[in-house]
């Protein structure tokens, strides 16, 4: 099976979006962006044995990397349009491709996110996944826009994905239900898409908790120039993740573990009282737990003293 057949048999089979003029098939795309609006463009890169299992199931790593990808859209407020796929692989298995094409047209059905081209080459496993998302102009959520007295929130619950891949691993072993709770929280972690759309207008800044809360919230802190307390027993628990570990484990993740994909975002007083009522009424599923601060750095509320981990997020290198 040559790269055409290969790219026409797995790839050329969803239905385009009226925003795509031409999709898979020329050299490049044609695109009609939306009106009024601004685009916004992310691409994140998986490598077989560094940013998932090399045994995992195909599937699995394809919705894995779609919905890892669009969650940066999330993070900024945006609307899912297309993306792009750039697959390398060792060889051309056509049953790992058939369940590979699956999972990732289901991810891409979920977020109304249409492939739009791409590339595929022979080598180790690697999957990059470029994104592209519209957002109104001027409304956009950025890391550059915490003000001291905002209040600091997390949307979902934190440590899962991190002891997921303890479970897929191995390496941790716990009860059936919770097992499977967790291992879906690593292969699927969902973007938190309808909390950006929500957020635009109320959140001050806003990032994704891909490499671990401590490590991202640093990063938001560090554009805004600012610095954070956060009290880390208001951090959000799941009972599956308490029922897997010591509740000090578990709040370690929550602060360290990477591939949780919620978002962390930051509001001023006035919108924080609202966020608290929509979470009380399910509109939104977040959680208060800390305030912007003068200086720099991230403080625990309860010592005051800066946050001691070793491992302070997930590394690339």
């Amino acid at each position: 099976m040559n790269e055409f057949t290969l790219i026409q048999r797995y790839f050329a089979r969803q239905q385009q979006h009226d925003s795509v003029d031409v999709g898979i098939g020329d050299d490049c795309a044609v695109l009609a962006p939306p009106s009024g609006q601004q685009l916004v463009v992310s691409i994140d890169t998986a490598v077989a044995g560094r940013h998932f299992p090399q045994d995992a199931k195909p599937d699995l790593i394809a919705g894995r990397a779609l919905h890892c990808a669009v969650s940066d859209l999330a993070a900024m407020g945006a609307e899912p349009l297309w993306f792009t796929l750039a697959l390398t692989l060792p060889h051309a298995d056509e049953n790992w491709m058939d369940m590979f094409s699956k999972g990732l047209f289901q991810a891409a059905e979920k977020y109304n996110i249409c492939l739009i081209g791409g590339d595929t080459t022979k080598g180790p496993l690697t999957i990059s996944i470029q994104v592209h998302g519209a957002v109104p102009s001027q409304s956009v959520l950025l890391r550059d826009g915490a003000q001291v007295g905002d209040q600091i929130f997390v949307t979902g619950t934190l440590g899962d994905a991190a002891a997921g891949l303890e479970v897929v691993t191995g390496r941790l072993k716990t009860d059936e239900q919770s097992a499977e709770y967790l291992r879906k929280r690593y292969f699927h972690p969902e973007a938190r898409i309808r909390a950006g759309l929500l957020l635009r207008y109320m959140a001050s800044s806003a990032i994704d908790v891909s490499d671990g809360l401590l490590s991202d919230l640093g990063h938001l802190c560090e554009a805004s120039g600012v610095g954070a307390i956060v009290d880390s027993t208001h951090l959000p628990l799941s009972p599956e993740l308490l029922a897997s570990v010591p509740t000090g484990k578990a709040l370690e993740w929550a602060l360290t573990g990477g591939d949780d994909y919620q978002l962390c975002f930051t509001a001023p007083p006035k919108h924080a009282e609202q966020l608290l009522v929509q979470s009380r009424n399910r509109v939104l599923d977040v959680t208060l737990i800390g305030e912007i601060v003068e200086g720099g750095g991230i403080i625990d509320a309860k010592t005051r003293q800066p946050y001691q981990y070793k491992q302070g997020g997930y590394s690339h290198f």
